[in-house]
């Protein structure tokens, strides 16, 4: 029996995984022939941006190299575009005159980006950020010009402001609505996301409606509805997609906004389906990889002649990470007066998670910040679960129980793990114990989890570990500093303290970073670590830094900025308090503010006026922007408290002052109580101090935030030298061993608190631990001073300058 001829319009993402599933039922049913537009095989669209951030290659997001064609004889036509369907001879007709005929065809021609119409589009520096050849265009003006504004503040909008961010372009997103990502964020999380991309350096114009892109031939201005205009050299569009739908419509099929299909993708033609982007299933056309791989599925069944469940719509969730910030949605995440929400938001640590109820049903989610839970969740709303008997807030719990089980072992067999291509649990158990499967790599070959948007991958890193147990190689998963290079942390370390490497440029040249200017999470840590390496002979790199980091100080939602001169201990002087109260007068300050660390911030600074503001307080910079010792709480103690047994402020104030300005991997508190009633919090610190009789507990590892840690106790000394000394060691160990951005909290857990305390009981490592932390200390000056004295730094950090291009 001869083979039927099978063609695919479109070498996209969901056609190929039709093709894909199709020869994983049958290779021997079709002839396949695929018409592609673009030069390249099967790519991950998905991961284009890590392309633009420079985290990855094109080669690496290839998702079928050009021998997967071949060894599944496969003809691909590259570079042609098909024009015409001859339902009648049933032949497609490519814009080369290539005539291809078929028994059946699947139309997945996608998508394309909608460009505004608005005088000005066809100017010179305006482009899209839809394929390989758009990421190309925008890396060569980057190399160019400056000021490259974004139109549109949805996902794929904010990912190129991220590379070209990355790409030390000046960005600036905007966006017609009040918030970013508003199909798939609420208010609060959108909020939360604006605030955590502004301290990145990304600038937001929200509610602006762009009417005209100016300029000669290339773009020089971007002009608004209420007459105000920006200054840009580079326009990337990103508002939006509209299916591809005018081949379909010219044969005749029937088309609404998508090529219109029924429950099998079958169109108005009998032997004609359409699946992704361009096909429109009751009134929706899908824009994400999980529905579209959900149809194709359905698609390969049904033209392949099996028995399929019919394809009913998605139950639509994103869970990704927007500038390295843990995003999750699903469902109906908006409340209403039929759906209910419950909230967990700590504001401190940015962290926010809210649940949709509707009668005794979860129907939506949203998660930002931490998104462990969003799989467990998805899985929940698809199955329309019964939740009544459920303590509500209990399912936003990392763990299970009181044994600590993780969420993928608690997890039941048939629950996603790739939500973006459907692979389940018992999927994944069973390739490892029936196909051999060892690595991610190998589970991503045999079942395709992990081959969208990779953000399953820690979690099939977990399951690898429960399932293979003892045969579980640990050095196979190992965790890289980033996407640029195949090197741990540690090993990065190690070859910069080997080779004496004193430059960031010269650690990725030397060690062969993938990227030639490394990306958002190698550079700053980059620069810590050479900081902490070599703390006498290193310049800091001010470009490596985020902007709260650069300006010292934190900006705010409204482009101003919040100023937190230091107090040691919390104590004040009422000539500090009037400084504060001047300059705020002065400068106009919007709000002054107690912080959580007993400090006053002055919010509404603007930027020019910085130098101006920490000129005339006189004080210290309170480094409440800094990845360093934030603060040191301390209650009154015995100075006035007739409970307290020990002198906290004087403690408070000392450790404050041995710890300022050094860097450290993240922000460090900590806080000093004169007596077990804790008053000052000492409870969930990095590092705590509690007045006991006859001298001081000392206590390590707290985290106050969302996923509360109390601390643990590290041990007990008798003088407030002693706590000084024990405390310098800790904090210079946790600079030396920490990863950049690890909290010590999970610090704490990774490398064990028996041998931490080993390390900092051991009176010889104790002082040369110190010995290093004087030697990071000497060449530390406080950044306020040092930028009021230097009008280089000033010009470069706070001048408006107009750039010539």
């Amino acid at each position: 029996m001869s083979k039927k001829r099978l063609v695919l319009v479109g070498n996209g993402m969901a056609g190929v995984k039709t093709i894909e599933e199709v020869l994983e039922i049958s290779k021997d049913l079709f002839d396949i022939t695929i018409i592609g537009e673009e030069p390249y095989p099967n790519y991950n669209r998905i991961l284009l941006s890590k392309v633009l951030q420079g985290d990855t290659t094109v080669e690496d997001i290839t998702l079928n190299d050009w021998s997967w064609y071949k060894d599944n004889n496969i003809q691909l036509y590259t570079n042609e575009k098909a024009v015409q369907i001859d339902i009648e001879k049933r032949v497609v007709v490519t814009n080369t005159g290539t005539l291809i005929s078929y028994d059946k065809l699947i139309l997945a021609t996608g998508s394309r980006p909608f460009i505004l119409p608005i005088p000005g589009t066809d100017k010179e520096g305006v482009t899209t950020f839809r394929d390989i050849k758009d990421t190309d265009e925008m890396l060569a003006a980057s190399k160019l010009y400056h000021k490259a504004a974004v139109i549109g503040g949805g996902l794929l909008g904010l990912e190129a402001a991220r590379g070209l961010l990355n790409l030390g372009m000046d960005v600036t997103v905007v966006h017609l609505g009040s918030s970013l990502m508003d199909r798939q964020l609420d208010e609060t999380a959108a909020a939360l996301l604006k605030a955590e991309l502004e301290n990145q350096g990304m600038k937001f114009l929200l509610q602006k409606n762009t009417t005209e892109i100016l300029g000669d031939e290339r773009v020089k201005r971007l002009k608004f509805s209420d007459g105000d205009e920006l200054d840009c050299d580079l326009v990337v569009m990103s508002v939006g997609i509209l299916p591809n739908i005018e081949l379909a419509k010219n044969t005749g099929l029937a088309a609404n906004r998508g090529i219109i299909v029924n429950d099998f993708l079958q169109t108005s033609e009998p032997n004609i389906y359409a699946v992704g982007e361009c096909a429109e299933h009751q009134g929706i056309a899908y824009g994400l990889v999980a529905p579209l791989f959900e149809q194709a599925k359905v698609l390969a069944k049904d033209i392949c002649g099996l028995e399929t469940e019919p394809y009913k719509g998605s139950i639509v969730s994103t869970q990704l990470k927007v500038s390295g910030v843990e995003v999750f949605s699903a469902g109906e995440f908006i409340e209403d007066g039929n759906k209910k929400a419950l909230r967990v938001f700590d504001e401190q640590d940015g962290i926010y998670k809210k649940m949709v109820f509707y009668e005794k049903k979860l129907v939506g989610a949203v998660l930002f910040g931490d998104s462990r839970e969003g799989n467990r969740l998805f899985s929940m709303i698809k199955k329309r679960a019964d939740i009544s008997d459920t303590v509500k807030v209990s399912l936003l719990q990392p763990v299970s129980g009181e044994t600590g089980e993780s969420i993928v072992s608690s997890m039941a067999s048939d629950e996603i793990i790739c939500g973006c291509n459907g692979v389940s649990k018992g999927k994944i158990v069973q390739a490892i114990h029936e196909q051999g499967c060892t690595s991610v790599e190998s589970i991503k070959a045999c079942t395709s989890a992990c081959r969208s948007c990779g953000g399953c991958k820690s979690m099939i890193s977990e399951l690898l570990e429960i399932t293979l147990g003892d045969n579980f190689d640990a050095s196979a998963h190992k965790e890289t500093l980033c996407g640029c290079t195949t090197l741990s942390r540690d090993e990065v370390v190690e070859e910069i303290r080997e080779k004496k490497l004193m430059h960031t440029r010269e650690v990725m040249n030397v060690l062969g970073w993938k990227t030639s200017d490394g990306c958002s999470k190698c550079r700053p840590a980059l620069n810590y670590y050479l900081g902490m390496i070599h703390p006498l002979e290193y310049e800091d790199e001010n470009e490596s830094r985020y902007v709260n980091e650069r300006l010292h100080a934190n900006i705010q939602k409204d482009g101003s900025f919040g100023v937190v001169p230091r107090m040691y201990g919390g104590v004040t002087s009422s000539d500090q308090l009037r400084k504060i109260a001047d300059v705020a007068d002065k400068y106009n300050a919007k709000l002054l503010k107690i912080t959580g660390g007993q400090r006053i911030d002055i919010f509404g600074i603007e930027k020019d006026d910085l130098p101006k503001v920490w000129e005339e307080l006189d004080m210290p910079s309170g480094y409440a922007y800094g990845k360093t010792l934030r603060t040191v709480k301390t209650c009154v103690g015995e100075t006035f408290c007739r409970f307290g047994t020990q002198d906290s402020m004087s403690l408070g104030i000392a450790l404050e002052k041995r710890l300022e300005r050094v860097g450290s991997p993240h922000k460090f508190k900590m806080a000093v109580s004169a007596c077990p009633r804790n008053c000052a919090e000492s409870g969930i610190k990095d590092f705590g101090v509690v007045g006991v009789e006859g001298g001081f507990e000392m206590y390590v590892g707290g985290n106050g935030g969302t996923h509360l840690r109390a601390v643990d106790l590290l041990g007990k000394v008798k003088s407030a030298e002693e706590v000084i000394e024990y405390a310098s060691a800790y904090f210079q160990y946790y600079r030396e061993t920490g990863i950049y951005l690890e909290r010590t909290s999970k610090w704490l857990e990774r490398m064990g608190l028996e041998n931490i305390k080993a390390i900092i009981e051991d009176q010889k490592q104790r002082k040369e631990l110190n010995e290093r932390l004087d030697l990071a200390l000497s060449v530390q000056e406080d950044p306020w001073k040092k930028i009021i004295r230097s009008e280089k730094l000033k010009n470069e950090l706070f001048e408006r300058v107009t750039v010539q291009q």
